[in-house]
């Protein structure tokens, strides 16, 4: 049986999220901000929201432009939003973003410093787009480059259909196994993660997010207003001097390429040992931070039942947990998490 075509895979994923993530009506106005290789999905966007009767543009990103204009640019103006930027999204409604692909980031393209100048603006977007109140979604397969697909030992193609596949997963379904698990994750909540035969414990305290796929007025209100697609996790903030003890990471993911099953050991919260088959990459990630850069801020759960490992986004996938804060994003597959009393997912 032939697989579905990649334009009817982009024609059901811009539906569910104009419809269901977004709740577009009729009038609104909505914006589509896209790179090249995100622009056949953007013209749909447009194609569909016009149809339901709303006002939509696009904003289009030239990936050439944008290299350019970084390493030509003056230094005070790199990574800085302007007026018109502002306006626009003060003006939206509905937000679809399709990022580029992840520009020096797993290549050359921009050295380190040239891709931190350029994406200084970062926070600051989000800031505006909370204070406008719109509703936002950020499709991830546009991260996905030649570069990230051949760290990950697929086609471009290929990866882009998992996550879109991942994206028509039953968000209601998401949403109601979060809420189920987030009475668990509470302050003072005591974790308990193993992975092989490690151990890591840790205490729980801080913001809970969840990320399900779908913005409604909580999340406008809470400043949660920009969604991933496909989503989803719940994450929950970790006291900075509690995790004391061993886990060991899944291959994970990073800027340097893909590290294979890292030891990492913490003790009142830093980390303190690492060891990996990569530890020439392991070491470039974690090395040079100071000690008080090395802590365990952030767990996440993935939630999604259709996606799966190795398509870009690995913490998503139901079961998986992530650590964040000490130099990279650490995936933990195929462990136990137990926080107080209970098993987690």
């Amino acid at each position: 049986m032939p697989s579905e075509s990649l334009d009817a895979l982009y024609t059901k994923v811009v539906m569910k999220t104009l419809t269901e993530t977004l709740h577009v009506q009729k009038g609104e106005s909505v914006t589509v901000e896209a790179w090249d290789n995100g622009l056949p999905f953007a013209r749909r966007v447009l194609a569909e929201a016009r149809a339901m009767g709303c006002r939509a543009i696009l904003v289009y990103e030239d990936e050439r432009a944008y290299i350019e204009g970084v390493r030509r640019a003056p230094k005070d103006s790199i990574g800085a939003m302007g007026k018109n930027e502002y306006g626009m999204l003060a003006g939206t409604d509905a937000y679809v973003f399709v990022p580029g692909q992840a520009l020096g980031l797993y290549s050359k393209t921009l050295k380190p410093e040239e891709r931190e100048e350029s994406t200084r603006y970062n926070s600051s977007w989000y800031e505006a787009a909370a204070k406008a109140g719109l509703r936002g979604a950020r499709l991830t397969f546009g991260y996905v480059g030649r570069d990230m697909a051949r760290l990950l030992g697929k086609t471009v193609e290929d990866v882009v259909r998992g996550q879109l596949r991942g994206a028509l997963v039953d968000y209601d379904e998401i949403a109601g196994y979060a809420r189920r698990m987030s009475p668990l994750l509470v302050d003072g909540a005591d974790a308990d993660l193993r992975s092989w035969k490690n151990e890591l414990k840790f205490t729980l305290k801080g913001e809970l997010e969840i990320e399900d796929g779908i913005v409604d007025d909580k999340d406008r209100k809470t400043g949660y207003n920009m969604t991933y697609v496909p989503p989803g996790y719940v994450a929950k903030d970790v006291d900075p001097q509690s995790a004391n003890g061993k886990v060991t990471l899944a291959d994970t993911l990073t800027k340097y390429g893909v590290i294979s099953r890292a030891e990492l050991e913490f003790r009142d919260g830093v980390l303190v040992e690492w060891k990996s088959e990569d530890g020439a990459k392991l070491g470039k990630l974690v090395g040079a931070l100071a000690p008080e850069k090395r802590r365990l801020t952030l767990l996440a759960i993935g939630l999604n039942p259709a996606l799966r490992y190795g398509y870009g986004q690995d913490r998503l996938v139901r079961g998986a947990v992530t650590l964040v804060g000490f130099g990279f994003t650490g995936l933990v597959s195929g462990g136990s998490l137990n926080v107080g009393s209970s098993r987690i997912p």
